[in-house]
């Protein structure tokens, strides 16, 4: 099981319709095979800049949505809202008992 963590900085002035799109992409990803969950948190003392933590079955069912289609698609429409690129980091569990 992985995690990943997507780091977004939003435009200004761009703040509702990433909401849209990014829910789109959202509900997209629900659907890829391997995935497991997700969470979208804001920065409380930045609020441009946005989080998306999922939490996927493997390295390889993130990759798959990664280079889908559909990833692909939605990213045309959400690049436009975004001030920079988005950031991604890959993460695992490194400790035994989660500890």
């Amino acid at each position: 099981m992985i995690y990943v963590l997507v780091e977004r900085h939003i435009a200004d002035g761009m703040e509702s319709t990433y909401q849209l799109v990014a829910r789109q992409a959202l509900e997209a990803a629900y659907r890829a095979p391997g995935f497991i969950n997700g969470e979208t948190l804001r920065d409380m003392q930045r609020p441009n800049h946005h989080y998306l933590l999922s939490k996927w079955r493997s390295l390889h069912d993130w990759k798959r949505w990664y280079y889908s289609s559909e990833r692909l698609e939605v990213m045309n429409q959400l690049n436009p809202t975004l001030a920079d690129f988005e950031t991604i980091t890959l993460l695992e569990h490194w400790m035994a008992g989660g500890g």
